[in-house]
């Protein structure tokens, strides 16, 4: 019989052999344990091929979109394949279970107008007289986040635990340690290096943060500046820079950051190593900037499109 340890057990295989990160780890906690309540007294671990169908069915009925449910089979998959590996179980119930088709939704993405308005509303802010140094301080962090993120595409995971070496050496390429471990070289434009060295130089000269290790820290549990601070922060510039908040958005901008790459002739494979995508099949959802780029090509360059 399962008990309530074989799912501490898988979190902390996810985490010690592959490297899962803390979000990951939660986000498959949330998940089994809500199959888990669905089961009853059922132990999570012994459960059917019929009861995992059937927590599927309930999930279509409580309204979870197509990529919720196939995430949701995604992270029983991986727990039963753990069991089954390790010995507890002597089958996998999920083995024949396929999640449903999943339509790719456009990204939303911000236009190169959209984006130079956010840019330069920060800019002006981190110009501007502040009522006090902690106020001029956060401008300047702004200003250096929306530059820093907008040069590079960076998850916002791994913006706002970006190390303060990243602003004190002089060369144009950043050592980012994504999803999984895995590392890759990301190029820095002069105006994110400009703010970067700004930042970090009037942090010194306030006498902030000087023990820090962080680029963006904060005084919070982390050390740095959460995910969800930033974004309040990143909403409240689209409001001031004349932009619905709604549409704006730390996976926005990176989003906007693909997405212009391409439009000006970048190839695919290079934005996904860019973004630290592991399959280029998830690169891809920004095939639609290409089509639309082939579209207006033969229109203005095939003969025939004069007609």
């Amino acid at each position: 019989m399962a008990t309530g340890f074989d799912l501490e057990t898988f979190l902390e295989m996810l985490a010690a052999e592959r490297g899962a990160a803390e979000n990951t780890l939660e986000s498959y906690r949330r998940d089994l344990e809500d199959f888990s309540g669905f089961l009853g007294r059922t132990n999570l671990a012994d459960a059917g091929t019929d009861k995992i169908s059937a927590y599927l069915g309930d999930l279509n009925r409580r309204g979870f979109a197509e990529t919720s449910q196939a995430r949701r089979l995604s992270a029983l998959k991986q727990f039963y394949k753990f069991l089954y590996s390790e010995g507890v179980r002597e089958d996998d119930p999920t083995r024949t279970l396929s999640a449903p088709k999943r339509r790719a939704a456009l990204p939303k993405v911000l236009s190169v107008d959209d984006v130079d308005r956010l840019i330069e509303t920060a800019e002006r802010g981190a110009v501007t007289p502040q009522k006090s140094s902690a106020a001029r301080l956060r401008a300047q962090r702004l200003y250096t986040l929306i530059e820093v993120l907008y040069a590079t595409g960076l998850r916002v995971s791994e913006l706002v635990a970006l190390p303060v070496t990243a602003a004190l050496r002089d060369a144009r390429l950043i050592e980012i340690t994504g999803k999984g471990g895995k590392e890759r070289l990301v190029p820095l434009s002069h105006a994110a290096q400009a703010a970067m060295k700004d930042y970090v130089a009037l942090r010194s000269a306030e006498g902030a943060y000087e023990k820090s290790p962080w680029l963006f820290p904060s005084h919070g549990d982390s050390g740095h500046l959460t995910r969800q601070h930033f974004a309040r922060e990143l909403k409240d510039l689209a409001v001031a820079a004349g932009l619905p908040a709604t549409k704006v958005s730390p996976h926005v901008l990176r989003h906007a950051f693909a997405s212009h790459l391409l439009q000006n002739g970048a190839d695919l494979r290079v934005v996904q190593q860019l973004l630290g995508h592991a399959d280029i099949s998830t690169t891809q959802i920004y095939t639609h900037v290409l089509d639309e780029r082939l579209r207006e090509l033969v229109e203005s360059a095939h003969p025939l499109a004069r007609r």
